[in-house]
Formats: C-alpha cells, sequence, structure tokens
C-alpha cells in the first residue's frame, strides 16, 4: 500500500502531458504520454469491427469509428484519475489513422452517407482498370509525376469515385453541396471539433498524399488530378501541416484540449522511431506492412515498385520531408485469416506457438495476396496461394508459412528500397503489433540478412502523433531538438543462419508469387443466362479450400499407412 501511495504521490509532478488517438484498421488507442521523458502512462484500447458485404469488399461503420474513440478517451481518463494524474495536464492530443480508408459526410445533418471503404478494399479493380486502359500506353504511373503513387484501388480517388458513381445518397450530396470528403483523420477531427456545428474539415499532408488528389511538389490539391478523376474541389478537406492546432475538443473530459498533431500512420510511426534523418528507416507490421525510409526534403522517384509519400511537415512554416514507401497489404491479416476464416489457432499468439513446434515450413509457401499484391508489383489481379504441398505438411507447417511470407515480402521492398537508393540498409528499425512474436522477429533478420531492432516501448505509431501535437506552436511542451529526444531502449535479433539458405527460401517464395500473379479478371464471360461464369473468377476461397481438402486427405491417408 505505501509502494502504491508512493507512487501516486511521485506521478502528481509529472508536467505536461500529450494524448494521442491511434485509429487503425482492426482497433482504436487512446494513449498519454508524459511530454518529458516519453513514458507511456494509460491507454485504453477497442476493436472496431470490419464488414464483408461482397468478396474483396472491407468496410467499417464511421459511427462506430468516432464512438470508439470517445469510449478510449473516456476509459483513459478514468485509468489515470486512478493512478492520481490530473488529466488538466493534458496539453494537446495528437491523431493518428489508417490512410486511404474513405468517408463521405453530409455537412448538415453530420451522418455519413454510406460506409467508411476500407484501404485494403478491391471494389474499384474495375475502375482501375478502366483509368489505366485510357492512359497513354496503358501506364499505371500515368500520375506518378504528381502524386508519387500508381494508379491502385488501394489510394482514396478511386474509392471517391466509386461512392459517387455507386450510392445515391453521396450523388445527390455532391450536387447538392453538402457533401465532406475525408480520409479517417478528417472524419474525427470535424466530429471532435464540434461537427455540424462548426467543425474543423481538415486533413495533414501526410494523409492528402495517399489519396492521388494531392500534389507533393505544390503541396496542395491539384486541380487536373481533381479533374481526371472528375471530383468536386469544394468537398475536400482544407490540407495543413502536420504539427499546428487545428482546433480544440468540444465535448468529453478533456473538452477546450486542442488536437495539433496529424500523422497517417506509417508517417507517424516514422516521427515515433526517431526518424529524422535522411537514409533512416523503420518496417511497421500492423494488419499490413509498411516500410519507409526518409528521403529528405526532395522527392526521390522510385524506378523499382516503391511510393514516394510525404513523410512529415512538422510545422507551418517547417519544410515538408518525403519518403519512400514499400507498402504490403497482408501482414497481421493473415494471422486474423487464419484464426477467423480457417479456425486453425484460436489466438493470436498461439500462430508463434504452432510455428516454433516444427521450426520450418517443410517447402510449404504462401503468398496471402487477399487484396492483390501492392509493393514492389502492384498488380490487383493477383490472388492468394499455398503451394509446395506434401503428404507431410500440416497445420505447424502452414502457421510457419505465413509468418515467413510477412518477412520474405518485406524483403522484395527492402531489396527495392536499397537498388532505388544504392544505400544498403544496415539494419532494420522494427515496430507494430505482430512485433511481439519473437520467432517473426527472428525469421525477418535471418530472411534480410541484417539485423533487426525493435524498440521496448512497441507504441511508436501513437508516440510519433503525440511528439507532432506536443512541438505544435502554442502548444510547445515537447521539443523535437535532436539533443532533447529521448533515448531509445531497444532489443536487438541478429541473423542466425547463413546467407545461401536464406537465398534459396527466397527464390522459392519469387517462384509462389509468380503463381499467385494473373489469377482474377474482371472481364465476365456470358454463359448464355446473362450470369457471370464462375470460370472468369475463381475466388481465393475455391483456391484456399482447395489446398486445405489436400492438407485433410493428406492427413488421413498418413494415418491409413500407420
Amino acid at each position: 500500500m505505501n509502494g502504491t501511495m508512493a507512487a501516486s504521490s511521485n506521478r502528481i509532478m509529472l508536467g505536461p502531458l500529450v494524448a494521442a488517438i491511434d485509429q487503425g484498421t482492426s482497433s482504436t488507442r487512446f494513449l498519454v504520454f508524459n511530454a518529458k521523458t516519453a513514458e507511456l502512462l494509460s491507454h485504453h484500447q477497442v476493436e472496431i469491427k470490419q464488414s464483408f458485404p461482397k468478396e474483396g469488399w472491407v468496410e467499417e461503420d464511421p459511427k462506430e469509428i468516432l464512438q470508439s474513440v470517445y469510449e478510449c478517451m473516456d476509459r483513459t481518463c478514468e485509468k489515470l484519475t486512478q493512478l492520481n494524474i490530473d488529466i488538466s495536464n493534458i496539453k494537446a492530443i495528437g491523431v493518428t489513422n489508417q490512410r486511404e480508408t474513405t468517408l463521405v459526410w453530409d455537412k448538415e445533418t453530420g451522418e455519413p452517407l454510406y460506409n467508411a471503404i476500407v484501404w485494403l478494399d478491391l471494389r474499384t479493380q474495375s475502375t482501375v482498370e478502366r483509368l489505366i486502359n485510357k492512359t497513354p500506353g496503358r501506364n499505371k504511373n500515368h500520375l506518378k509525376h504528381k502524386t508519387g503513387l500508381p494508379i491502385s484501388t488501394y489510394f482514396s480517388a478511386v474509392k471517391l469515385r466509386w461512392l459517387m458513381d455507386n450510392v445515391e445518397k453521396v450523388h445527390e450530396a455532391v450536387l447538392s453541396h453538402r457533401a465532406m470528403f475525408g480520409t479517417v483523420d478528417s472524419w474525427l477531427i470535424w466530429c471532435l471539433t464540434g461537427g455540424k456545428k462548426g467543425g474543423v474539415h481538415c486533413t495533414d499532408v501526410t494523409n492528402a498524399s495517399r489519396t492521388m488528389l494531392f500534389n507533393i511538389h505544390t503541396m496542395d490539391w491539384d486541380p487536373e488530378l481533381c479533374k481526371y478523376f472528375d471530383i468536386p474541389m469544394e468537398i475536400l478537406p482544407k490540407v495543413r501541416s502536420s504539427s499546428e492546432i487545428y482546433g480544440l475538443m468540444k465535448s468529453g473530459p478533456l473538452t477546450g484540449v486542442p488536437i495539433s498533431g496529424c500523422l497517417g500512420d506509417q508517417s507517424a510511426a516514422l516521427v515515433g522511431q526517431m526518424c529524422f534523418k535522411d537514409g533512416q528507416a523503420k518496417n511497421t507490421y500492423g494488419t499490413g506492412c509498411f516500410l519507409l525510409k526518409n528521403v529528405g526534403t526532395k522527392p526521390v522517384m522510385s524506378d523499382h515498385g516503391l511510393l514516394t509519400t510525404i513523410a512529415y511537415k512538422l510545422g507551418r512554416d517547417k519544410p515538408a520531408c518525403y519518403a519512400l514507401e514499400g507498402s504490403v497489404a497482408i501482414a497481421g491479416a493473415v494471422v486474423r485469416w487464419l484464426m477467423d476464416n480457417l479456425g486453425i489457432i484460436q489466438t493470436s499468439t498461439e500462430l508463434e506457438k504452432l510455428a516454433a513446434d516444427v521450426g520450418t515450413s517443410y517447402g510449404c509457401y504462401f503468398v496471402p495476396a487477399f487484396s492483390g499484391l501492392y509493393a514492389p508489383y502492384w498488380e490487383p489481379s493477383a490472388r492468394g496461394i499455398i503451394c509446395g504441398l506434401t503428404q507431410f505438411t500440416n497445420r505447424s507447417h502452414l502457421a510457419f508459412a505465413a509468418l515467413e511470407a510477412v518477412c520474405f515480402q518485406t524483403r522484395e521492398i527492402l531489396d527495392a528500397m536499397n537498388q532505388d537508393s544504392g544505400i544498403h540498409l544496415s539494419q532494420l528499425q522494427v515496430d507494430g503489433g505482430m512485433t511481439s512474436n519473437r520467432l517473426l522477429m527472428q525469421l525477418q533478420a535471418d530472411i534480410l540478412c541484417i539485423p533487426v531492432v525493435k524498440p521496448s516501448m512497441p507504441e511508436t505509431t501513437a508516440l510519433g502523433a503525440a511528439m507532432a501535437a506536443g512541438a505544435a506552436e502554442g502548444v510547445s511542451v515537447w521539443s523535437l531538438n535532436p539533443e532533447d529526444l529521448t533515448e531509445v531502449t531497444s532489443e536487438r535479433f541478429e541473423p542466425q543462419i547463413n546467407p545461401e539458405e536464406s537465398e534459396l527460401r527466397y527464390a522459392r517464395w519469387k517462384k509462389a508469387v509468380q503463381r499467385a500473379m494473373n489469377w482474377e479478371t474482371t472481364e465476365p464471360v456470358n454463359n448464355g443466362n446473362e450470369e457471370t461464369s464462375i470460370f472468369s473468377s475463381v475466388p481465393l476461397g475455391f483456391y484456399i479450400l482447395g489446398s486445405m481438402f489436400m492438407l485433410i486427405g493428406a492427413k488421413y491417408i498418413a494415418a491409413g499407412q500407420k
């Protein structure tokens, strides 16, 4: 009891605190940090439900997202009060969010006009193919000189175009000048600063750079890009820097606290990992996997399938910094799929144990191209594939192959990054939920043949948003001067296999990737009754189920031979 009281009395003297809203694809969190030491004091997390109305479609409820933010805020403030920490010491709030996910709402009623279309969603594949077909030479990089991005289902402009074309409520709201478009950060900031009663409609440069409507050179919405996608500029949020006061909280226990930081989740992790120097890089293992490398104040265009994106702009008068990014659609999502769809594990921690039991995939390779392949291929027609199966293969080998798949995909984007920059990374800084899997971290070091460095405080995404918020002009409780930044303690994983074995496994993986290519087409085949023939589109489910039946069959055959 005395120890608890002493801890409580010590914590009263904490000084300024900064909070962060971390709204991710699978969950929302609210975290509070000490601005002087970067110590995480308390947090709360709420899972977010995803819906899959059709094959390849991924949606989330904007109201559920907003409610989860309020719930996390309330619970965290309660926890802080129980710790005897005065919540009036919270001087600023930062926002970090799943990027590209697209929302449209009515500015008069404050109501969303459709579910949020999540970044992973594939419904726009036919739109993308149509756009690419009308470009000179059918070039998916037709807009890259302005956007840094290929024309892909991944980015917001095509999702917004789909909403305007297919949802009557959205179409009508655009015509009657009531529609507001935004990524998740815009929706949250607008709601939290008052909503229909004077809410601030804004986004930051990092989120704007993921829409395909933003010119990364002029640092603003581009009229020609908006014309290309036929999107009215009046529905777009105002673009601001990543660190400035956007508005004040209008309700809840933190009413009156400024919202003063905003970064897309991957940019926030780059900041949280202190990658402020040209050449520093980090890899985040979340629902997807994202490797970003700071390239300084001049954009670098990739010749090897990477994106050029805004890393951060930490103040209105500060220069923007750019990053090269390798994006992988499916990382942590493969764990969820093994759990929810196949039922071979009950919890994510079980995957590590299952894989560790065998310590090898025994020649089994799993390419989880559920949403096509992102970097470096940008191939939306790819689909998931499991190959190299034998009678010996069991669920443990499949679990190991799933972890290896995350590592191989990271190797592909790291190779592309090394080719683009000509400078090879000597180690990889990592963060994100999957880094708690020690087997995965060791596998990653083995497959990359370089050390993997994991910070002891894994919440680097939220930390980055808090740093941006605390450093904002008018708040200024967090110094970003290099000499003031807190030294990060970390754990290091060294490669433990010889490079020849690593290269052999990587070559087999590349072979499996080729098998997954050009699987899905959007060309309908008329079979006489105006329905699309099943042979024109073999869904992922059939293929994976076929693979699983082979596994089950092999098990029974093996049992019969004993």
